[in-house]
């Protein structure tokens, strides 16, 4: 099972900062697939009971999910791994074509200090993806530019009906580290 070792950040702030930006900015619905990386994050939003969270079979239905939450007129946020953008690429048309709200926080793997060689095509391929398919980007890689991007993007996913996503780069998130299970 992969865990974070070495970040020379202060995790549980930047961690804890991605849920109060996302309450701020009015997120009702929290869909993800379970990562190590938004652990934080969905744990607040579990325990939180004025957000819905909702666990997904794979990345993609987060989309359809909420462009129904919007429909209903609701915010919502996807957090997915890099490796599930992949996954969500054909489904993005539907934010083309429809023009909702879709804001993403992806945790990255396939770069800096990445293990498992499996993570780097999707890894490397995933912002210019997200470009390709009309989202924009924003790069977090220090603890200091998560909060300010992320209110940025969630502006810009509101506020202009726009899919956004922040990427957290794995040299915030600190090298992942095989951890054989006992």
């Amino acid at each position: 099972m992969p865990g974070n070792q070495g970040a020379d950040v202060q995790p549980a702030d930047w961690k804890t900062q991605i849920y109060a930006v996302l309450k701020e900015a009015g997120v009702r619905h929290a869909v993800y697939v379970p990562d190590a990386g938004h652990a934080t994050a969905i744990e607040l939003f579990e325990a939180d009971d004025t957000v819905t969270s909702v666990v997904l079979t794979t990345e993609e239905e987060g989309i359809g999910y909420l462009a129904g939450a919007w429909l209903g007129g609701e915010r919502g946020v996807l957090l997915m791994q890099s490796s599930g953008v992949g996954n969500c690429l054909n489904t993005l048309a539907l934010q083309t074509c429809s023009r909702f709200p879709l804001l993403m926080v992806v945790t990255m793997r396939g770069e800096w200090a990445e293990f498992n060689a499996w993570q780097n095509p999707m890894g490397q391929a995933t912002e210019p993806a997200l470009r390709l398919m009309g989202a924009l980007t924003w790069r977090a890689d220090r603890p200091d530019e998560v909060e300010p991007l992320l209110r940025g993007a969630a502006t810009m996913a509101f506020d202009g009906d726009q899919a956004c996503a922040v990427l957290l780069g794995q040299r915030l998130i600190g090298t992942k580290e095989w951890v054989k299970p006992t």
